[in-house]
């Protein structure tokens, strides 16, 4: 299958792209290149766009005979929302809107969503698919309301999608060829292992009085490999005129005091720390119970160990700094 891979010089969408090609499709990657690097585009072809540009998207389809779409493509920082909720609506939700009407204008009824956990707000047990969404932040709530319009959208056009609710993606590729790089940086793993690193001074906790056993924010960590694999899994289920929502994690959280002991541990160096003021729209633990996607999409998590997620990240880290340094 030809896939078009919204975002697909990101993070997650890179690592998608590697995982649609070993899996025998064919990724072809739209991004606007704002938040995510042309190096990370290597399994197919890259086109220059945004998916606000209704027209340029269905040209892009139609060039390439598209045969189902992954969007990642998004705004995804929570405290940024908070401060700039219009931007957050206008490219995730608008956005999606422009990218549903290039599907429709080219017949293209498929479509894989990356959406987020962040969909759910304060839920203190593992959170299933049943739970209740009511995100507390404008991130979240982008999101929500797209899985919203791709109801719609499958119920008035036969568009099938599959929403993946992810929790705290993490880790990097095994293989080496590609990574998280964010500018600015926001995520816990990879600033811990800058602060062990000596690339920052120390790591910022945000938040050490939280309810949870040692204080700090407890999250439910996934190798992003694990991620690329089950978008690959969700092609097999799509359907026509039907949404579909599926949790994605490893049912067990881990506490940010617990990550920095984990990072120390794994790469044999200290990380320097200091408390700080909670951020906004950070609700003290997310967990996933992930059963619908194992019974469902046939996919568990190969990497379930912290210190796997740790050390792949960290030699992602340590090669690419050599390799900058050389140049």
């Amino acid at each position: 299958m030809k896939i078009l891979v919204t975002g697909g010089a990101g993070f997650i969408g890179s690592h998608a792209c590697k995982a649609l090609k070993e899996a025998g499709h064919q990724p072809v990657v739209l991004d606007n290149l704002r938040t995510g690097h042309l190096w990370a585009v290597k399994y197919g072809p890259f086109e220059h766009g945004d998916i606000l540009d209704t027209e340029r998207v269905a040209n892009v389809i139609k060039n390439y005979e598209i045969d189902a779409v992954m969007h990642f493509a998004a705004l995804a920082y929570v405290g940024e929302s908070i401060t700039r909720p219009g931007t957050y609506y206008r490219t995730n939700v608008v956005g999606t809107l422009s990218l549903l009407d290039a599907m429709r204008l080219t017949g293209v009824d498929r479509i894989i969503f990356s959406s987020t956990c962040a969909t759910f707000g304060n839920i203190n047990h593992p959170i299933s698919e049943v739970d209740e969404q009511k995100p507390i932040n404008p991130y979240g709530a982008s999101k929500l309301m797209i899985e919203r319009v791709l109801k719609d959208y499958a119920t008035a056009y036969g568009i099938g999608s599959v929403a993946l609710r992810y929790f705290n993606a993490a880790g990097s590729d095994p293989d080496g060829q590609l990574g998280e790089v964010h500018e600015p940086e926001t995520h816990l793993m990879p600033l811990a292992l800058f602060a062990a690193a000596g690339m920052r001074d120390k790591l910022s906790v945000f938040g050490t009085d939280y309810d949870t056993p040692d204080g700090t924010c407890i999250r439910d960590y996934i190798h992003v490999c694990d991620l690329a694999d089950a978008h690959v899994s969700a092609l097999n289920v799509l359907e026509p005129s039907k949404f579909q929502a599926y949790n994605l994690g490893n049912g067990s959280g881990f506490s940010i005091k617990q990550v920095i002991d984990r990072v120390e541990a794994v790469v044999g160096r200290s990380v320097p720390w200091e408390p700080a003021a909670r951020r906004p729209g950070d609700p003290p633990s997310l967990v996933a119970n992930a059963a619908a996607a194992y019974a469902r999409l046939g996919w568990y998590p190969k990497y379930t160990s912290l210190d796997d997620m740790i050390e792949h990240a960290w030699n992602f880290l340590t090669e690419r700094r050599s390799r900058l340094s050389s140049q």
